[in-house]
């Protein structure tokens, strides 16, 4: 691609109108996404059935874009972007119209389906249609957007779905998915049209392998709360020798995944087309950026994660809270992912990724020592704004490295490898920090509870500590109000509760800093050239 990394600035500016239907997919996407959550107390309330049935519609949506986004990507080749784009975006228009006029959960589900299939092409249309419609540092710019559209979409579905899901309703909130889908519709009129390769063939084995793979990852590691990390919890589905099917599907997915590779290396080297062109994955730079991605995701999955699990469910306050908590942290991914570009020209990659990675260690190890029962604090504020720099930063350039590496033919490819890196980085965030935070809660409150000797054995024993997890202080009033505890010893196990989460979030940021830490050393692998300094015919080597 001609890019600011590759070769020097296009000199023809081109218009910034395209670019804005392509901003509103990646945006229409990620507010679906984030309208989910905000939506499940509607959806239970209107189909009558419990929280887990109506959460369906977010693993389904998820597991169908992991599953399919490498085959969109060459489905994406074949036909031709422009024509693909506008067909799934109608598909995922579609999908809205389901969510609002659904007389089921049944038919929310089935919504949710199409939007994961819509997405799995859209990802990696996106990529193409920058490569195809900008150059220089208007690409860069443009994938800086793609990264701001995420922060600004969860944002605004917090507030809009919120707002409405409380003065009219949850249907509502997607009536702004199917505008976003109408007003892209019209946009996409003014992109630069990319044909299709009818005579490219699609590795129908490799789809099945690496959507067999990526699912059962997704799965595996989304349940690791639900049905155990190792022994099978009674919520499991089944178990084999008393042994979670959660690590199972994890150890099953890596297999796939590796055949996956190595069936693709072989027809390769045999000179048919692959499902997904290894090639831009040939350099250390480029395998590092990858590396990069995945922790930048899994770092903002696992807050994200932490912080509504706290101020929802540990403090018993609403998803507009949660939304104002983490203002500071999203509004500072959005404006930096945006303006990183402009830095490209006086830093290297290699110098801005460091960089940022140190920032966000040195930021969750700030935050992990002042965050407070009160995420309203200067303190914290300060902590989610320094990550959200870092974060903002990681999240146009390691995705502008990827893009910018590779030449625009492969321009799919690299959308599809995102695309495969996001959802399965999110997935592993969000599971693995519930996971370890449910795991120290358990050690804290059992060491706590037996060195504490205001409450007794007896007491002790009327509570099932083998199952602990985050409850609010009103939850765990009720509990100990069905035992034999005095009021003075329910004030002292809230106290003691209180304390524990406490330092079980402070340990679980502690454990973020140590993985952001872990990708400093990888970051110094990006490449190290300013613009204009490397020619494009260099493309694959170690640099």
């Amino acid at each position: 691609m001609t890019t600011s990394t590759a070769e020097p600035a296009a000199t023809g500016r081109s218009s910034w109108l395209p670019m804005i239907g392509l901003f509103l997919a990646q945006v229409m996407m990620s507010f679906n996404v984030a309208a989910l959550p905000v939506s499940l107390g509607g959806m239970v309330e209107d189909f009558d059935v419990a929280p887990t049935v109506a959460s369906t519609t977010i693993v389904v949506y998820g597991l169908v874009v992991a599953a399919l986004v490498m085959l969109g990507a060459k489905l994406g080749q074949r036909i031709g972007w422009l024509l693909i784009f506008r067909i799934v975006v109608g598909v995922f228009a579609c999908s809205a119209i389901l969510m609002i006029v659904s007389p089921a959960v049944g038919w929310a589900i089935a919504g949710q389906a199409l939007a994961g299939a819509a997405a799995a092409i859209i990802v990696p249309s996106l990529v193409a249609l920058i490569a195809a419609n900008y150059h220089g540092d208007q690409q860069a710019t443009a994938i800086g957007s793609l990264g701001s559209a995420r922060a600004v979409s969860g944002v605004s579905a917090f507030f809009l779905g919120g707002a409405l899901g409380t003065l009219v309703g949850w249907r509502p909130v997607f009536g702004i998915v199917l505008a976003l889908a109408v007003l892209i519709l019209i946009f996409s009129f003014t992109l630069t049209s990319v044909p299709g390769d009818p005579d490219i063939t699609i590795d129908v084995f490799a789809a099945i392998l690496i959507g067999i793979g990526i699912m059962s990852l997704t799965l595996g590691f989304n349940n690791l709360n639900n049905w155990g990390a190792f022994y099978a919890d009674p919520a499991a589905p089944f178990d084999i020798a008393g042994v979670s099917p959660a690590p199972m599907l994890i150890v099953a997915g890596v297999v796939l995944v590796q055949a996956f590779f190595m069936w693709t290396r072989r027809r390769m080297a045999a000179g048919k087309v692959p499902l997904v062109d290894l090639s831009v994955l040939r350099s250390s730079r480029e395998r590092s950026a990858v590396y990069a991605m995945f922790i930048v995701v899994a770092m903002e999955a696992a807050l994200n994660f932490t912080v509504p699990l706290y101020v929802q469910i540990v403090q018993g306050r609403t998803p507009f809270d949660t939304a104002l908590a983490m203002m500071p942290f999203n509004l500072t991914v959005f404006i930096t992912a945006t303006l990183v570009v402009r830095v490209y020209k006086r830093y290297t990659p290699r110098a801005i990724g460091v960089f940022s990675f140190v920032l966000t260690t040195a930021a969750l190890i700030w935050l992990a020592y002042v965050v407070s029962n009160n995420w309203e604090t200067l303190p914290t504020i300060f902590g989610l704004i320094v990550f959200g720099v870092g974060q903002g930063a990681l999240v146009t350039l390691v995705f502008n490295v990827l893009v910018t590496s590779a030449p625009k033919k492969l321009a799919g490819d690299v959308g599809s490898i995102r695309g495969t890196t996001q959802n399965l980085a999110s997935a592993v965030g969000t599971a693995v920090m519930g996971a370890l935070l449910v795991t120290l809660l358990s050690i804290g409150v059992g060491q706590a509870v037996v060195d504490n000797p205001r409450l007794p054995d007896s007491l002790v024993s009327q509570v099932n500590l083998d199952n602990v997890n985050f409850v609010s202080n009103d939850e765990l009033r009720e509990v100990l109000d069905a035992t034999t505890a005095t009021p003075e010893q329910i004030d002292e196990a809230v106290r003691v509760n209180e304390d524990t989460r406490l330092t079980t979030l402070k340990y679980g940021l502690l454990l973020l800093a140590a993985l952001s830490a872990t990708a400093i050393v990888p970051a110094g692998r990006l490449p190290n050239y300013r613009p204009g300094e490397i020619p494009e015919d260099t493309y694959g080597e170690d640099r």
